[in-house]
């Protein structure tokens, strides 16, 4: 969340419910704060309703929270694989819950104080605790106040989607709201849904000592590159995760600590035991409690309808974030953010862009993508090149012993970068270039003649790019003009 504007007097006091007010924030996730705060530091009046935990799902049960369960089991891994470097390996006899949960928990307190009431009342932000909901056009009602306002950004966020299957409501499951509370060892726990959320949980848990299996009904990561993926998969078979693939649930039964999925695949059925279950089936719009019809907004289970410019169907209501129903990251909604700034405050029509919207699987290695995929740029019919360039080429991954992966890189082929994707260390670090390279329409020369500082990972990239000109450079035509200038002395 953007810090602007913290150095300079606070000229606007807390504002009182009766006040004229410019915007009307609903939720205090990433993208909220990010237009409060914007909004609040140009000299906008401000007034931010949130229902529940400040900080949005980011802080408190998505973002943070798992990339510190991700760190701790990171951490597990490489001691248990000291070996590598020599060393005696330590290895993991048994994770302590309570204390991996204290550092999980730590990390988000670290940064609560950034998202928290009191410091948005000390930019001179109005945050009213309570839930909001649309009485006409202009108003909404938060408990006991009512709120009038210029305009209103909704960015009420999304949580986890939890499907109609058989049973599900007589057994205790997890859902990325509630698998960091204290729920105690979990010997073995069965994932639903290979996306995301679903595989870096299930690699997590695997390394800090459960068992692990992944259900899903069609491929893991289908979004993603399946040559990336492919290699993905092997790894997490490789550290003992069961990945079942192309299997439907049909049911659910048990008991804490004993709970037995029923999943059908081909006409086969399979029962999957384990002593816990995490639903990871994708995420819908917190939506329910708004009463949108009131204010004339139109919505559909995928998110509030909204222009290029995310106005809803009434114009004085942008939507931003998860709930305005496209690309569910955090980043997103802080792009959004700044949209609606520039449509609010200076009445500039800044419209969203979503075809080069960056994406991170956060695995170990990491799975990243900008732009198009293989099968996405053959789909379009036109003629392109393919670049590969395998991280066992790269020095600084041997010396990490970290040579897992790829660089894949589809251009036109006058070079035109359509999009690129990674599976390897820091992949989502190394995808920055592409993006700043394809948001400004460079060239693939202008990656290929980039000075990477040696050695770094980096110079993968470098060196993708310039596998482009490898067939012409060092083809039987360049070899001739060599001899032919040499010929001349």
């Amino acid at each position: 969340m953007p810090r602007a504007g913290e150095t300079q007097a606070r000229e606007n006091e807390v504002l009182a419910a009766g006040d004229d007010i410019d915007i009307c924030v609903i939720g205090a996730g990433a993208g909220g704060l990010s237009v409060a705060v914007g909004a609040a530091g140009m000299g906008a009046r401000v007034v931010l309703i949130e229902r529940a935990a400040m900080g949005g799902d980011c802080l408190n049960y998505g973002c943070v929270p798992s990339k510190a369960l991700l760190a701790a089991a990171h951490a597990a891994h490489e001691a248990g694989h000291a070996d590598r470097f020599g060393l005696a390996p330590a290895r993991l006899e048994e994770a302590s819950p309570g204390a991996v949960r204290a550092h999980v928990q730590g990390v988000v307190a670290g940064i609560e104080p950034q998202d928290s009431i009191q410091r948005m009342q000390a930019l001179g932000i109005r945050v009213i605790s309570a839930e909001g909901r649309f009485a006409d056009a202009r108003t909404i009602i938060a408990g006991d106040e009512t709120i009038r306002a210029r305009r209103f950004v909704v960015a009420t966020g999304s949580g986890p989607l939890v499907p109609p299957i058989p049973g599900l409501d007589t057994v205790p499951y997890l859902t990325n709201e509630s698998l960091f509370e204290d729920v105690g060892p979990i010997p073995h726990l069965v994932v639903v849904g290979g996306g995301p959320i679903g595989l870096e949980m299930a690699q997590a848990h695997r390394r800090l000592g459960a068992e692990v299996t992944v259900l899903e009904m069609a491929t893991i990561a289908p979004r993603e590159d399946p040559e990336l993926v492919d290699l993905l998969r092997n790894r997490l078979r490789g550290e003992g995760v069961e990945v079942a693939e192309g299997w439907r649930v049909e049911g659910v039964a048990g008991e804490a600590g004993a709970i037995e999925v029923t999943a059908s695949a081909e006409g086969e059925t399979r029962r999957f035991g384990g002593s816990h279950l995490l639903i990871a089936a994708g995420r819908r719009p917190h939506l329910a409690s708004l009463d949108l019809e009131a204010a004339g907004i139109q919505a559909d289970p995928g998110g509030i309808r909204v222009d290029a410019r995310l106005r809803s169907t009434n114009k004085r209501v942008y939507a931003i974030g998860d709930c305005a129903g496209g690309p569910q990251f955090t980043h997103v909604a802080g792009y959004h953010a700044g949209i609606v700034l520039k449509n609010i405050l200076f009445r500039l029509p800044a419209k969203a862009d979503h075809r080069l919207v960056p994406r991170v699987t956060f695995t170990d290695p990491e799975l990243a993508h900008v732009g198009k995929t293989e099968a996405e740029a053959r789909a379009d019919g036109r003629e392109i090149r393919v670049l590969r360039w395998a991280f066992a080429e790269n020095d600084r991954a041997q010396a990490e012993r970290a040579t897992e992966g790829m660089v894949k890189v589809v251009t036109d082929k006058r070079g035109r970068i359509l999009g690129a994707s990674l599976l390897g260390p820091r992949a989502g670090e190394l995808l920055q270039p592409w993006v700043l390279a394809m948001e400004n329409g460079l060239s693939i020369a202008k990656m290929a003649t980039t000075i990477a500082p040696y050695p770094t990972l980096a110079e993968v990239n470098k060196r993708v790019a310039g596998s482009f000109y490898t067939p012409s450079l060092f083809g039987p035509r360049t070899r001739r003009l060599v001899r032919l200038l040499a010929a001349f002395g």
